[in-house]
């Protein structure tokens, strides 16, 4: 019974040390390199082995020692307060104050031998310490930078080389760039390129043997505000400048703001000129149509009674006509009927001489003498009778008969006139 007891508190030891022993074992053995970390790694033998996160880094107990920094970069803010490098037209030294507020970053070099440095000079000391190593060395750097450079040149984000233009004979430009400022670094000449920041060339420069002394490295500069009373009077000057541009652009806004709507109430005005010009010449049209409608109605109206007067007067031309035709045929009817009467009445005359011969043309004579007398002589008077006598007839007998036969045609005349009168009767 007892060796069954012992024989499971052994299993359980053995248990324990497998789930607690050997990963705390192992865990000394791989220790874990977190990104932003370095692990130094000493050996009995003198070594040294850095390891960068993220990662593991192999330590054995007793025969090694470790030690971890950080291989984040470091911020440090700067207030630095110096003169410049101004001079005068003379060449007479004329400073002036400037205060420069920056933010500069440094981080750990990458080779061994720097991050060795970094941990044994720079790392070795308190937070406090690195931080105000840090901003004495960067700062004595920015204000023996700011002793090397003038004050347009701190107010330069990038040193931007200068250019005259001149013109040649013939018109044809020449442009000149001014050569890039020279400054004296640690007693050497540093020319500034166009693209860099002088203030962190130079600083870069002067601060970079003392950061390699700590096992450090500078980034970068990032200045924040260049502060200067010219500075100042530049930019209220310059805030006056753009004050008064931008009143000068408002007031040309405003006046062309101003023609625009003069041009287009003009436009406006023009656009109604022109309609009320066109509505007069539209109205002068329609009356126009209007007058010469009215006076087509007149024309038409007129054209109405002339053919309504012309269809009238041929209507009464036509009865006219037909008025005189009818008379003319009655007329034609009187007439036939009356020279179908005289006809007849000669005829009866005639027949009746021929029956009754001599004796009744004596009779008709006596009965008519009283009418035919003052015929006879009215006749007689008016004649103008030559008589031509030859032959065995005389004048007096030629006279003689033309007398009596003209007496005779008288009669005859009466005779057929008094028949005709009396309606064709026969002799009586």
């Amino acid at each position: 019974m007892d060796q069954l007891f012992s024989s499971g508190a052994i299993a359980i030891v053995v248990v324990a040390f497998v789930v607690v022993a050997i990963p705390v074992i192992v865990a000394k053995f791989l220790r874990n390199v977190e990104a932003g970390e370095i692990r130094l790694v000493s050996w009995l033998s003198g070594g040294t082995v850095i390891y960068r996160g993220p990662g593991k880094s192999k330590e054995i107990p007793l025969l090694t020692t470790g030690t971890t920094i950080s291989s984040k970069v470091i911020n440090v803010d700067l207030d630095i307060t110096d003169q410049t490098a101004d001079v005068d037209e003379t060449g007479t030294p004329r400073p002036i104050k400037v205060r420069v507020l920056a933010s500069a970053i440094v981080s750990v070099g990458d080779s061994d031998v720097l991050i060795k440095t970094a941990a044994n000079r720079f790392f070795s000391k308190a937070d406090a310490d690195q931080v105000n190593t840090l901003t004495d060395l960067l700062s004595s750097s920015g204000r023996r930078a700011i002793n090397l450079l003038t004050h347009d040149q701190l107010f330069s984000a990038r040193a931007t080389p200068s250019a005259s233009q001149s013109l040649l004979p013939g018109g044809t430009a020449v442009v000149k760039i001014a050569p890039a400022p020279v400054v004296m670094v640690d007693g050497h000449p540093e020319v500034i390129d166009d693209e860099d920041d002088p203030l962190a060339i130079i600083i870069r420069k002067a601060c970079s043997r003392e950061l390699t002394d700590l096992g450090l490295i500078f980034n970068s500069l990032n200045i924040k505000i260049v502060q200067s009373e010219v500075a100042e009077a530049r930019r209220r000057q310059s805030a006056a400048e753009a004050q008064a541009n931008s009143e000068i652009v408002a007031a040309m806004q405003a006046r062309r703001a101003k023609e625009a709507q003069l041009d287009a109430e003009r436009i406006i005005s023009d656009k109604q000129r022109e309609l009320e010009q066109t509505r007069a010449s539209n109205a002068a049209l329609i009356a126009q149509a209007e007058a010469k409608r009215q006076e087509a109605m007149g024309l038409m109206r007129v054209a109405e009674l002339d053919a309504t007067q012309i269809a009238q007067a041929r209507a009464n031309a036509a009865i006219v006509r037909l008025d005189a035709e009818a008379n003319a045929d009655a007329e034609a009817i009187r007439i036939r009927r009356i020279a179908d009467a005289t006809a007849e009445s000669i005829e009866k005359v005639n027949k009746a001489i021929q029956a009754g011969g001599e004796a009744y043309f004596r009779y008709r004579q006596i009965e008519m003498l009283p009418t035919i007398a003052p015929a006879i002589a009215a006749a007689l008077a008016e004649a103008r009778m030559v008589t031509f006598s030859s032959g065995e007839v005389g004048a007096p007998e030629q006279t003689t008969h033309n007398l009596v036969s003209v007496i005779q045609t008288v009669l005859a005349a009466q005779l057929v006139t008094k028949g005709a009168l009396d309606g064709g009767g026969t002799p009586k």
